[in-house]
């Protein structure tokens, strides 16, 4: 019989992780009051929950039209190789790159699907040109312009 770890999370377990997704920097009492438990209790689970890996870490969320990065690009990318050393180096050198805010293997038509975000599209052609293009095993890219975020939330 396969036990899924999530099936070992009770209903406080993904309430208090619920909550922290929305609210990372709530204390630990305003925590354990709005789920239900008293203040060691919560703060037992929380432990657990980060030590079992199920929270990964807390950091500020950046307002990205605050800090002039306003243009959102979506990038198609097909490698010329795709043995597991070329992966290996292209997701490498994907690393290095600030603008890259995601990258995906994608099962498809193309190999990777990353998301850039830079001032405008002037600086996008740049790194498109200067930075994407030069990655390690990249034979073409096709770009997709965000005009409008609807959604934008991590998990």
């Amino acid at each position: 019989m396969i036990i899924h770890q999530e099936s070992l999370l009770d209903r406080y377990d993904r309430e208090i992780m619920q909550i922290l997704s929305r609210e990372g920097r709530l204390p630990v009492t305003e925590l354990a009051a709005r789920v239900g438990l008293s203040k060691t209790p919560c703060q037992v689970r929380l432990k657990r929950l980060i030590s079992e890996g199920y929270i990964q870490g807390f950091k500020a969320r950046l307002d990205p039209l605050k800090l002039g990065m306003e243009q959102v690009v979506f990038v198609e990318v097909r490698l010329t190789d795709t043995t597991e050393r070329a992966l290996t180096e292209f997701n490498a050198a994907v690393q290095k790159v600030p603008e890259i805010e995601q990258c995906h293997m994608i099962a498809g038509a193309f190999d990777y699907l990353l998301k850039l975000r830079t001032q405008d599209m002037r600086s996008y052609r740049e790194i498109l040109g200067e930075v994407v293009s030069s990655l390690p095993h990249v034979g073409s890219t096709s770009t997709h312009v965000s005009m409008q975020s609807v959604k934008d939330e991590a998990y």
